[in-house]
């Protein structure tokens, strides 16, 4: 029994992909990345899944090695419900049973009816069932990718569960049970299933005491499953725009220039310093720029921590000693792999309200320097880290003249 438990596991290995998009328009470029091994999670209520199957299954005790081999096999039977929390890792509460049949030499669950007198063997029937869970891993998503569409799918499990007979004596083990759940798709939320499962209990299950430490069930079960909720899952991508307007390429542009400028002057001062005793070295520090700034927030969140206020004060002294001229446009963004659309509008608007009333409250950045936007629910905008699109990003520019 063992070895043929042995020869129901799987190793598993994940493989990644992707696909990109490119959309050009006469301002910019936007790429939309989608990833073949990354989804967006979904909510708790969906993805999950009731089926039910019906085939033959056969015990091994402690003589039934000694029944033909058709005398051994019964109908089985077995229903369960469960949830994919991803494409490739899910569980399910399962029940199976419901007969079993065998022969025995001290009685245990004897019919009366003699199987083989020379051996002493009579048969051996009994009810039983054992209710287990599983943990299911679906090896065609985590090493093909996610496909909605693929017909077959392959997914071991292994679990643990209780199995009793229900006629005396009765008896309770804990079974360990290993498998391999196929599913053929027929619909969007309808799959046909072949469910083929190793059981393992203790040896007194049945009643008798052999030489064997264990015994267990082999079953083969034709079935139905039905997805209800979202049954599948929406393609993760990162979408990435890359602005082209000439108006403000120029304006960069030209400021640039005017850096570069004003570092040629203090390279020539210097070198004339060389000659003088005392050089007059003159900075304009009107020319200085903020750096954009990125505060990240706490999920559901819009508050600030003390860490990233430090950092905004530091921001607001670069503000107020730089040119008069220069704006900051204050946006805000939620992750859109949490929440509703309407949850990160309101989160995105509140973040970027909320360091737009700190510089202007706490350091007194002027409001007329200070835009507000905010862009709801977005997509991994770093690294691929949702935690980064929790944020609001404040970035300068100049006003148009």
């Amino acid at each position: 029994m063992k070895r043929i438990l042995f020869t129901l596991g799987v190793s598993l290995c994940v493989m990644a992909a992707s696909a990109q998009t490119t959309v050009s328009t006469p301002d910019s470029t936007v790429e939309v990345i989608s990833e073949k091994n990354r989804v967006i999670t979904n909510k708790f209520f969906q993805n999950w899944f009731i089926g039910a199957g019906a085939g033959g299954q056969l015990f091994y005790g402690d003589h039934n090695k000694q029944m033909k081999f058709g005398d051994r096999i019964v109908p089985a039977y077995e229903f369960h419900v469960g949830k994919w929390f991803t494409p490739g890792i899910g569980t399910r509460l399962a029940i199976n049973g419901i007969k079993n049949k065998g022969v025995t030499q001290n009685g245990s669950h004897a019919t009366g009816v003699v199987y083989d007198a020379s051996q002493f063997l009579y048969n051996q029937e009994f009810n039983y069932l054992n209710v287990h869970g599983d943990v299911l891993f679906n090896v065609s998503n985590l090493i093909g990718g996610y496909n909605p569409n693929r017909f077959y799918t392959l997914s071991p499990y292994v679990g643990l569960g209780l199995m009793f007979t229900l006629d005396e004596p009765k008896t309770r083990e804990v079974s360990a049970n290993l498998g391999l759940f196929n599913s053929f798709r027929l619909a969007d939320s309808w799959d046909l299933t072949l469910d083929l499962r190793g059981s393992l209990v203790n040896d007194r299950f049945d009643g008798e005491l052999g030489g064997r430490k264990d015994e267990g069930m082999l079953t083969a079960a034709v079935g139905i499953v039905y997805k209800f909720g979202k049954p599948g899952w929406s393609k993760n991508t990162k979408t990435v725009i890359r602005y082209t307007n000439e108006k403000e390429l120029s304006a960069l542009r030209d400021k640039i220039n005017e850096l570069a400028r004003d570092n040629n002057a203090l390279k020539q001062q210097l070198a004339d310093a060389k000659d003088k005793t005392v050089t007059e070295v003159i900075v304009d520090e009107k020319n200085m720029l903020a750096a954009p700034i990125l505060v990240t927030f706490p999920i559901n969140k819009s508050t600030v921590s003390n860490e990233a206020r430090v950092n905004l004060g530091f921001f607001a002294k670069v503000i107020k000693e730089s040119d008069p001229d220069m704006t900051y446009c204050i946006v805000g963004y939620a992750d859109a792999g949490t929440g509703s659309k309407s949850t990160n509008e309101r989160l995105s608007k509140e973040r970027a309200q909320a360091i737009y009333n700190i510089l202007v409250r706490e350091f007194s950045v002027p409001a007329t320097q200070l835009e507000v936007d905010h862009k709801g629910g977005v997509d991994n905008m770093f690294y691929d880290d949702p935690r980064l699109s929790r944020a609001v990003i404040t970035i300068g520019k100049y006003k148009k003249k």
